[in-house]
């Protein structure tokens, strides 16, 4: 199987474009020209499962254009998609804001998917998406080293919970370096599908491991590349697997 984990910007794209007038300014418009070469690339993936970060579900800033269906349609696939703050979260009830999500494209029948929510930090929302073999967790961690902590352990005991081989990736946010991960992988036993600690951001230099693919030890990794592609701030993750039936 063949999974992307790809924090998209929200299809806003990158360079010194994005910071004009002001810095920082392009997080307020989307690019379809930027969405389609997303969504060609990831055609060109023939991925089972994506996990899409920082997707914009249908604001003012996208078109009202919801970015995960704009994807799936394209590629024929199922989307799962939520927003990323907690249901009690004053974002909930902004503009924009309220419409940033993280999702799942998956092509295989989907057994069943999950909404959780960290309790703490204040992008909260973890998707679970169960499938024949394996369930997959994708996150977006918090900025703050506390926050990222706490949610770790919330993760740790969800994952305990897993009666299948599990898979967790996203945007982790581990500006302090992989140590910050150690105790949470000693805990779960899961490594990483990256033992070489390629970096995937920023997109243009890549600099720093800030994303991630954790798996089991039943899932074996055949395959592992960050393409250079250079649509959002980050660079994407490409995983190949297959799972490692017990007798």
């Amino acid at each position: 199987m063949r999974l992307v984990v790809y924090n998209i910007r929200y299809a806003t794209g990158t360079g010194p474009a994005f910071h004009l007038p002001l810095p920082g300014a392009g997080y307020l418009r989307s690019n379809r020209r930027v969405l389609n070469g997303l969504t060609e690339f990831l055609r060109q993936q023939d991925a089972d499962i994506i996990g899409l970060i920082e997707v914009d579900t249908g604001s003012v800033r996208s078109g009202m254009v919801n970015q995960a269906e704009f994807i799936a349609d394209a590629l024929g696939h199922y989307s799962i998609y939520e927003c990323k703050y907690g249901a009690n979260s004053i974002n909930q009830f902004l503009p924009i804001l309220r419409k940033q999500s993280n999702a799942f494209l998956a092509a295989p029948r989907v057994e069943g998917e999950r909404f959780h929510y960290f309790d703490s930090g204040i992008k909260r929302l973890i998707i679970e998406l169960e499938l024949d073999d394996v369930c997959v967790f994708l996150v977006h961690l918090s900025l703050k080293y506390r926050h990222r902590q706490y949610q770790l352990r919330y993760l740790h005991d969800l994952i305990q919970q897993a009666s299948k081989p599990v898979i967790v990736a996203g945007d982790f946010n581990t500006f302090w370096g992989t140590h910050e991960l150690y105790l949470f992988q000693s805990a779960t036993g899961l490594r990483s599908a990256n033992p070489e600690g390629l970096p995937s951001f920023p997109a243009r230099n890549p600099r720093a491991e800030l994303d991630f693919v954790l798996v089991s030890p039943e899932i074996h990794v055949t395959g592992f590349q960050i393409p250079d592609v250079r649509l959002s701030d980050h660079r994407p993750l490409v995983c190949d697997f297959t799972i490692v039936r017990k007798e």
